[in-house]
């Protein structure tokens, strides 16, 4: 069969147009995020996507258009081109102030030569609204029930003027003008359930990749995130020299506390504990990363700190959580804590010498009466 036996509409190919353009952005993007996190550069999913979201249909817009420059019939993908602009105001949720839209416009208009024309002023006009109306429905109706319906209203509001704009410029037909108008409310629906879909999709891979990384109950990094960390960050600090140092505590008489208070009381004890050490390393440097690794243990690995750089922070967390009571109206519990602490060396061959030593250092505390720091 040749591809002249493939009778399709225009409609049904500009379709599958759109979906491809719009399924090449999100294969790429998540290839350019992957690719970002290997890495472990600090560029959020929200940067990138803005970032990107904004050259790739620029690109997309611009490169169509050549096809038509010029032509008296230069209207022709013009619903592609509001596609695009939905896409970038209200599924990216970018924000364009007016002094940096106005630019764009006028870059598009002249490269599509009808700067010149006041239909096309007034369409530039309507386009800048439409962008920023967009986003305000976005902003205030997100996840909101009405929020489809809204997203509609405002997209046939729009679309009507800104064909209006283009029947006034290139004279065509009326009945060009109702069927341009009806294609772009069927792509606009299509691409709201094709997005919302994909979105879906997507915060679902979040959660589950949140999930297998975090701990549930103390909300901190699990033992998976804390293996993958630090193989990273010991390869790193050997290949760079670069100082790296971690601390290791467990609560003291955890089993007790389970027994004597119950396991409710235990886990309230944990997430406490969490609690005070989150405070006091974003107090000190959020860029130090914390773990529960075990029932009762935990983990912070602090790069780029040697072990006397560290002792501000230890301290703090050592003298905060021994001075905490966990109390209810039946119990009143007073915490305890016993620490290791030690850095990278050059005799460390892999990150599990390193784990090792510091877990020496913090069983040296427990042998040696609890409630200590043990250093080396």
């Amino acid at each position: 069969m040749t591809w002249s036996d493939w009778q399709l509409p225009p409609f049904v190919t500009s379709v599958f147009f759109v979906l491809g353009v719009l399924t090449l952005y999100w294969v790429t993007f998540n290839w350019i995020s992957s690719w970002v996190h290997s890495r472990r550069i600090n560029i959020s999913d929200d940067t990138i996507s803005t970032w990107y979201g904004v050259i790739y249909m620029l690109i997309f817009v611009f490169s169509i258009q050549t096809l038509v420059v010029g032509k008296g019939d230069s209207w022709q993908f013009m619903n592609f081109q509001l596609i695009a602009i939905t896409f970038c105001a209200f599924f990216l949720s970018i924000h364009v102030p007016y002094y940096f839209f106005f630019p764009i416009v006028l870059v598009y208009m002249v490269f599509n030569q009808s700067i010149g024309y006041w239909q096309s002023w007034g369409h530039a006009i309507t386009l800048m609204a439409f962008f920023w109306t967009l986003n305000i429905v976005r902003l205030k109706f997100h996840n909101n029930r009405y929020e489809p319906i809204i997203y509609m209203l405002t997209v046939i509001s729009f679309g009507g003027p800104l064909w209006i704009w283009m029947k006034l410029k290139f004279d065509f037909v009326w009945g060009t003008f109702w069927q341009e108008w009806l294609y772009l409310i069927i792509f606009e629906a299509l691409l709201y359930v094709y997005i919302t879909m994909l979105s879906n999709d997507t915060e679902l891979k979040l959660r589950l990749a949140k999930f297998a990384s975090h701990d549930a109950l103390t909300k901190t990094e699990n033992f998976a995130a804390y293996t993958d960390d630090i193989k990273y960050l010991f390869e790193e600090s050997m290949q760079n020299g670069q100082a790296l140092s971690m601390m290791m505590f467990d609560i003291d008489h955890f089993k007790m506390i389970n027994d004597t208070y119950g396991h409710l009381a235990g886990d309230q004890v944990l997430r406490q504990v969490s609690s005070v050490v989150q405070v006091v390393l974003s107090a000190n440097d959020p860029k130090v990363k914390f773990y529960r690794t075990g029932g009762e243990e935990f983990n912070i690995i602090f790069p780029g700190y040697d072990v006397e750089e560290t002792k501000t922070t230890v301290n703090q967390i050592f003298t905060a959580i021994n001075h905490l009571e966990v109390k209810s109206e039946t119990y009143n519990i007073k915490i305890s804590i016993s620490v290791g602490v030690s850095e990278i060396t050059a005799d460390d061959k892999s990150s599990i010498d390193f784990y090792n030593r510091v877990d020496q250092n913090l069983y040296h505390s427990k042998r040696n009466g609890r409630m200590q720091i043990t250093i080396t």
